[in-house]
């Protein structure tokens, strides 16, 4: 199987637990999602990070992801073996286990206290819309995780949204993560997020004597022309700054 919104679904049916309860045990580990982001990944309209899908598989028993998803797992010598050949390897690591005499000893690590002048973090909406490719009124939906950062990085920022593709190379790309500070109105040059009739971009706004149009940085794409007239535009704010490579989730 190499659906993970499958994945979710048919573990979370065999826990018999529901997309509001799958939501609310991923709230203790302190990601906050709803059941429409839930909904959202088991019918694939929006990715799921890596993170929040390793703490899915922890709530849902799944033994192993990678084998979930890729069919095998080669780094795990079980995977070599039938069932029957899966239970006898099983029984004899009980076996091994259980006396004193092969039983890794535990230890108890002390959690390290945190280091002096640790920065402070402050917790931020990031939303699953992936822009230049998702749904342009993304900040109306419940479809969102809550991260936290570093209170420094995420200084004017109001959300953070995750990119997708290389219209804005090579300052970013694909799967950056960029703070925006949420406003309405941009000066001409100015990078922010909009949508236009109903998709959602990252570009550079022009807007002068010739007209208005969304300028990728990438110069093998051409300009968008935005139409006021005709058009359903909207500023979601300014993109003030980026994290390189951050998946969404």
């Amino acid at each position: 199987m190499d659906n993970i919104g499958a994945i979710i679904t048919s573990y979370r049916k065999k826990a018999h637990m529901s997309q509001i309860e799958l939501a609310e045990k991923l709230q203790e580990y302190g990601i906050e999602v709803s059941s429409k982001s839930v909904s959202a990944w088991e019918t694939g309209r929006n990715e799921i990070s890596a993170r929040v899908f390793l703490h899915a598989c922890r709530i849902l028993g799944i033994p192993d992801c990678l084998e979930e998803y890729f069919g095998s797992n080669p780094n795990d010598p079980l995977a070599m073996l039938n069932e029957e050949g899966k239970q006898k390897a099983l029984s004899y690591i009980d076996l091994l286990i259980h006396p004193t005499s092969y039983a890794r000893e535990s230890k108890v690590i002390p959690y390290p206290a945190a280091p002096a002048g640790k920065p402070s973090m402050t917790r931020m909406r990031l939303y699953d819309a992936r822009v230049s490719a998702g749904c342009g009124n993304f900040l109306d939906s419940d479809y969102y995780t809550t991260i936290e950062v570093p209170s420094g990085e995420a200084k004017g920022a109001d959300f953070a949204v995750t990119i997708s593709g290389d219209s804005m190379e090579p300052v970013f790309h694909d799967h950056d993560m960029v703070y925006v500070h949420q406003q309405e109105t941009l000066d001409d040059g100015e990078i922010g997020i909009f949508s236009l009739n109903d998709n959602a971009y990252i570009k550079k706004l022009k807007n002068n004597s010739s007209g208005t149009f969304l300028i990728s940085l990438n110069q093998k794409y051409k300009p968008i022309p935005v139409h006021p007239d005709r058009d359903s535009f909207r500023i979601f704010g300014r993109v003030c700054r980026y994290d390189r490579g951050v998946s969404g989730q």
